[in-house]
């Protein structure tokens, strides 16, 4: 969407560059009444009569509190509190002084520089913003500083600002900076680059234990997601899709439906029928009540088995893109070690279902939405309702998780194409089933990995051939590299943190169903390549004869950020400490999203194959730290969402159809499994890292690794097949590498088959 005209745009729009991050002046704080555009009334409806609005991020009026309009949107992460502490810690502000508000839907203002558009994903919240946020801040606060001194006549170095003061400590006065707004507002506008920073040492706020500034209103109901929007005259409804992936509705019957009390409507679009009324409970009984005949459409063949057969074909026989290539590895000889490995689809399954308000209007359409990327929900709302962008007005709600599920926009292309029919506000909420069977999944992949180890058992060579969709080809084709290669299919394996003289990275392309798109999902590309690498190298270890830590600080010489969380995470989870029968400890190490990482595991594996993780200790250095409490809720609840996708996570589909449908066949970790697990922050004064999706990307391996220790059984597939680990089973002390259970639907081999091509040679 093109930001809105503003009246004299030389002088009300201007782009200034501060630490990449493209900041739009907004010079007094009102839109023109000049300008038509229905999203820029509301943005000014938002910044009221701001007196002072330096910027698109600061507004303060000349009573009530500081307004900070954070670029980023909260799915849970907590952003909303950090961005607006790395602005107030600049401004001297509190964080009790200011109130939040969405960013509404501009993207010269808000875009995330690292994606040149208006983003939250990727763990780049932080990473993009930590030096402009901070730069807007000072700007602020230069700026009322100037003010001040100006009205009373002293030196602007002569004053100090605190608490949302300036304070004249000579004169024994201040002036807060409601008082000084007006008059700040004519001040000049700093140079961002020059602009006076903070020390890290100077922070008041940013490296503390501060707060969220939603906590409360979470806690006693106050604050809105998608799904608690409420419009004057809407109806609610729910829906049912074609549950085969390209297939559409053949035939409908409605009469029984439309006996249900509370039932207002039943809408038809090619692919599915909703039924609007009262209040969910009616939508819902109608929709049950309607019969659907469906044409199952031309994909009704496709299924995990087929699929995964495709898979290893591709990885046999399909061309591959070079990610990453140093030195000869074809030359070098050694003893060799092989291994494959296998990664299935997964659903996202936030816990707040998709949902959608939308008001289509002749001349409008309004939409009440939580979204990862509001101008692309802009943009398909305009598309399918026949507006222009700047008829859309688009009204950002809290995210009950995104994990980039609402990286997609299909869910509200659909409340569109309903909601275009009918005359009232249409709440679109999908039943549980709905969201998980018409998920845009994580992409499956297939590893082949090799390494020749040295006399020392040292790896001379290492390679390996990724297998799998891109999908940054569907979503953002701009970022692939001329010849079609994308980064993330082989990311935190083509830049491993380890030394290998010899190595060879390539990704083989594969194409999937135009009609099942797949989408990014929590930890991208290095939640399959950590996975692979680190359990990988962890059988290179075994296979040297070596100690796991010994044998990864030796490959970390040349790295020590990554060596130091390795150190502090294996001293502190006991590792070396003898422990019981059927226990046992795994390690893995990375950097994802620039944050030096080591997860350590203890496990206890049961003879009937159950899994208990018995603790934890993740280490991290992520950089300068904002919040450490966030870093700690963020790396904890990345390894549960990365341990349950292990132990549970598969999205299967038979006859075109996903087979999983709620948390009863899609499971996550309970409360009574989860461990204690303990965060370790290493000081450190680097740039910021990510750190949202860390603790997702290291996960996997870590346990993996911990259960060979405690079994034997090498896990080169996930999830997890119980039926590998019964003590004296036949998978007893070998490396496996494919699961055999019937329910996953991947091709069968022999275990003696799989075993010789995966294992030590």
């Amino acid at each position: 969407m093109s930001a809105p005209v503003l009246a004299s745009p030389s002088r009300r729009l201007v782009l200034q560059a501060g630490g990449g991050l493209s900041l739009a002046f907004l010079f007094g704080g009102r839109v023109s009444a000049q300008d038509a555009s229905p999203q820029a009334k509301l943005e000014a409806a938002a910044a009221g009569d701001a007196a002072f609005a330096p910027n698109a991020f600061i507004r303060i009026d000349k009573t009530g509190p500081i307004r900070l309009v954070i670029p980023n949107v909260d799915m849970g992460q907590g952003i909303y509190a950090t961005e607006a502490a790395m602005m107030a810690e600049e401004l001297e502000v509190g964080l009790g002084q200011v109130v939040v508000e969405h960013a509404p839907p501009i993207e010269p203002l808000y875009q995330t520089p690292l994606f040149k558009s208006q983003i939250t994903g990727g763990s780049t919240s932080v990473r993009a913003f930590y030096k402009g946020l901070r730069q807007v801040g000072a700007a602020a606060r230069t700026m009322l500083v100037g003010a001040a001194a100006e009205q009373w006549g002293v030196p602007a170095e002569s004053l100090k600002a605190e608490n949302g003061k300036v304070v004249d400590p000579a004169n024994n006065r201040s002036a807060t900076y409601g008082e000084l707004a007006e008059a700040a507002a004519k001040q000049p506008v700093p140079d961002l680059e020059k602009v006076a920073l903070k020390e890290p040492k100077d922070f008041k706020l940013l490296g503390t234990p501060f707060r969220r500034v939603d906590t409360a209103d979470k806690t006693n109901g106050k604050l809105e997601f998608g799904i608690d929007s409420k419009v004057e005259g809407m109806q609610v409804a729910t829906l049912a899709l074609c549950p085969h992936v390209g297939g559409k509705v053949k035939s409908l019957k409605i009469d029984e439906a439309k006996k249900v009390p509370g039932v207002r409507d039943v809408i038809q679009i090619e692919g599915g029928v909703a039924v609007s009324g009262k209040h969910f409970w009616a939508a819902k009984m109608g929709l049950e009540a309607l019969e659907i005949e469906w044409d199952e459409g031309p994909h009704a063949d496709f299924s995990t088995e087929s699929h995964f057969k495709a898979l290893d074909e591709t990885s046999r026989t399909g061309k591959a893109l070079v990610a990453a290539s140093e030195g000869d590895v074809t030359k070098v000889t050694g003893k060799k070690v092989e291994a494959i490995y296998r990664l299935p689809m997964l659903a996202h399954a936030a816990l707040e279902p998709l949902n959608a308000t939308v008001h289509v209007r002749p001349d409008a359409c309004e939409i009440w939405v939580g979204t990862q990327v509001p101008v692309r929900a802009v943009q398909i709302a305009a598309k399918v309702a026949g507006l222009r962008e700047d008829q859309v007005i688009l009204h950002q709600h809290y995210l009950g998780g995104g994990f980039g599920r609402r990286l997609e926009v299909d869910s509200i292309e659909t409340a569109v194409k309903f909601a275009k029919q009918v005359p009232y506000p249409l709440k679109l909420v999908w039943t549980r089933e709905e969201d998980m069977q018409h998920d845009v999944p994580r992409p499956a992949y297939l590893d082949r990995m090799s390494a020749t180890l040295g006399d020392d058992g040292f790896p001379l060579a290492f390679t390996d051939r990724v297998t799998g969709a891109s999908v940054a080809a569907r979503w953002a084709p701009v970022i692939l590299r001329k010849d079609g290669f994308d980064s993330d299919t082989t990311e935190c394996a083509a830049e491993m943190v380890y030394h290998v003289p010899n190595t060879h990275v390539e990704w083989a392309p594969f194409q999937m169903p135009e009609a099942l798109p797949i989408g990014w999902w929590r930890g991208v590309g290095p939640t399959h390549n950590l996975f692979t690498v680190e359990s990988f190298f962890d059988e290179l270890a075994h296979a040297a004869g070596k100690d796991p830590v010994e044998y990864r600080l030796k490959l970390l010489s040349k790295n020590p950020r990554a060596a130091a969380t390795l150190k502090d995470a294996a001293g502190k989870i006991g590792w070396g400490e003898k422990i019981g029968p059927r226990r046992g400890r795994g390690i893995a190490t990375g950097a994802p999203f620039g944050a030096f990482t080591t997860a350590a595991v203890e496990v206890e594996v049961s003879p009937q194959g159950e899994i208990r993780i018995v603790k934890a200790v993740c280490s991290v250095d992520c950089g300068v730290v904002m919040n450490p409490n966030t870093v700690e809720a963020q790396i904890q609840g990345g390894l549960v969402f990365g341990w349950t996708m292990a132990l549970y996570g598969a999205l299967t589909y038979e006859n075109g159809a996903a087979q999983q449908s709620n948390f009863h066949d899609y499971r996550m970790m309970r409360m009574n499994e989860t461990p204690h697990i303990d965060v370790s922050i290493l000081k450190s004064g680097e740039a910021p890292g990510g750190i949202g999706e860390v603790g997702t990307a290291i996960a996997a391996p870590a346990l993996t690794n911990a259960i060979f220790a405690a079994t034997g059984v090498r896990i080169r597939e996930l999830p997890i097949d119980r039926k590998l680990l019964i003590e004296n089973g036949d998978a007893k002390k070998k490396n496996v590498t494919e699961r055999e259970a019937p329910d996953r639907k991947a091709p069968k081999r022999d275990l003696a088959e799989a075993t010789a091509a995966g294992g030590a040679s």
